[in-house]
C-alpha cells in the first residue's frame, strides 16, 4: 500500500488538547493504525511538525514520541513546502493572527474552536481562506461522542416521534486552586484573557443542537461567576472576572426548546459529566458521552405524585441501554480522519470555518442576552 505523507503544522502542542487529543490520541494514534486509507487504495501519513513556544517542552514532547520536527519559528514551518495542513490549538487570543499567516502561506486548516474572539472575526476567516482556495475545518468533537451518535441513530430511526424538548447538563467542580490545584488552566476564569464557559461552551452547544436537532432561532442566558477569586499557577490569588456557569434557553425549528445549564461551580451527580435527556411524543432517552439509556411510549411508568408517602419506584432502572452495535473511535482522531481525507482527497467535510463562525456568533449572542436581559433572535450571518 502506497503511504502519502502530508506534514501537519501542530501549534499550541504543550498544551493539555493539543498534546493529548490531537497529538497523541489523534495523529500518532493515526500513525500506529497505518495511516488513513483512501479509495484509491493509498494511505495518507501524517508527519507532525510540533510549534510552540517553549524549546523546553517542544523536545521532551518529540523526545517522548520519537518525533523529530519541532520548531519555535511559526514562520520558518508555515514557509515549507512539505506541509499542507495548519492545525491551531493555541488560546483563542492568539489564534485568530496565526490562522491568517497559514492562509497567506496557503495551508490547509484545520482548528480548535472557537475560531476567532468574534463572529466577524470568523467570518473574515472563512471569507480569506474561501478566496485563497483552502479547505478548513474546526473541531466539533462532541458529534463523534458514542453516546451523541447513539441519539443520532435514535433521531434518524424515527423514535422520539415529535421531539418536543432537550436538556442537558454540563459541568463539574474546578477546584480554585489554593487547598487543590485546579483542573483548568486559570486564563479559563480571566475574560481579559478570552475565559468563560459560555465562550468556551456555546460553541459545542449551537453544532450540538443544530446537527441533531435543528437551527437554533433565539436564546437567552443568564450568566454567573459564582466564584469571585481563584488561585493561579503560581500560587498568588486573582479576580475572576469571567462567566464560570451559564444558565440557557435555545429556542430550535420547530418549536423544540433546549435548555443547557453549564458550569464548572457544580458537584456531580449524573452517570456522566455532561448528560442530554431528550423527549418526544414517543419516547425519551438520555445521552451522555458514552451511554444512552431509552423509553418507549409503550413501557413509561405512570409514576403519581403524592408528598406524604416515600418513593417505592427505581426510576433509573425503568430505562433500557441503547447497545452499542458497532465500534466506537476517539472523537477527535475520527474527525481528523474526515479532514484528511478531505484535503487529500476532496471527500466531503461540513464542520468548516462557516461553521465555526456560527459557534461564535452563539456565544456572541448568550452573553448580548445576559448583559440586556433579555431573549436574543439569532440572525442569518453575511455570507
Amino acid at each position: 500500500m502506497t503511504r502519502r505523507p502530508i506534514g501537519i503544522i501542530l501549534n499550541g502542542v504543550t498544551g493539555r488538547m493539543g498534546y493529548r487529543q490531537h497529538l497523541v490520541r489523534s495523529l500518532l494514534a493515526i500513525r500506529e493504525q497505518g495511516g488513513v486509507p483512501l479509495d484509491d487504495g493509498t494511505t495518507v501519513w501524517p508527519e507532525p511538525v510540533l510549534v510552540g513556544r517553549s524549546e523546553t517542552r517542544l523536545r521532551e514532547i518529540a523526545e517522548r514520541h520519537g518525533l523529530a520536527d519541532w520548531t519555535t519559528d511559526l514562520s520558518a514551518a508555515l514557509a515549507r513546502d512539505d506541509v499542507k495542513i495548519y492545525f491551531d490549538a493555541q488560546v483563542t487570543q492568539q489564534r485568530e493572527k496565526a490562522i491568517r499567516q497559514a492562509i497567506d502561506a496557503g495551508k490547509h486548516i484545520y482548528t480548535e474552536k472557537p475560531l476567532a474572539e468574534t463572529s466577524s472575526g470568523a467570518l473574515e476567516l472563512a471569507r480569506a481562506a474561501s478566496a485563497a482556495g483552502l479547505r478548513t475545518g474546526v473541531v466539533q468533537d462532541k458529534l463523534f461522542l458514542p453516546g451523541l451518535r447513539k441519539l443520532k441513530r435514535l433521531i434518524d430511526g424515527g423514535f422520539f416521534g415529535r421531539i418536543l424538548s432537550v436538556r442537558g447538563e454540563f459541568g463539574y467542580w474546578v477546584f480554585e486552586g489554593d487547598w487543590q490545584p485546579a483542573q483548568r488552566p486559570s486564563w479559563n476564569y480571566r475574560a481579559e484573557d478570552g475565559g468563560g464557559i459560555v465562550v468556551d461552551m456555546f460553541p459545542h452547544w449551537q453544532y450540538v443542537l443544530e446537527e441533531l436537532f435543528g437551527e437554533v432561532k433565539a436564546v437567552t442566558t443568564v450568566i454567573a461567576t459564582h466564584i469571585p477569586r481563584r488561585v493561579d499557577e503560581s500560587g498568588n490569588s486573582y479576580p475572576a472576572t469571567a462567566d464560570d456557569a451559564a444558565y440557557g434557553i435555545f429556542e430550535l425549528a420547530g418549536g423544540i426548546v433546549a435548555q443547557l445549564n453549564s458550569s464548572w461551580c457544580v458537584r456531580v451527580n449524573r452517570d456522566e459529566l455532561v448528560e442530554f435527556q431528550v423527549d418526544g411524543t414517543e419516547g425519551s432517552a438520555v445521552a451522555g458521552l458514552r451511554g444512552c439509556k431509552i423509553q418507549h411510549r409503550a413501557v413509561t411508568p405512570k409514576p403519581v405524585w403524592n408528598p406524604d408517602l416515600p418513593v417505592t419506584e427505581d426510576f433509573r432502572s425503568q430505562w433500557t441501554e441503547v447497545p452499542d452495535n458497532e465500534e466506537f473511535d476517539n472523537g477527535f482522531k475520527v474527525q481528523w480522519e474526515a479532514f484528511l481525507r478531505h484535503v487529500v482527497a476532496g471527500e466531503p467535510f461540513r464542520w468548516d470555518f462557516l461553521a465555526g463562525a456560527r459557534g461564535v456568533q452563539m456565544a456572541e449572542l448568550g452573553l448580548v442576552s445576559a448583559r440586556e436581559g433579555r431573549r436574543v433572535e439569532v440572525p442569518e450571518l453575511d455570507r
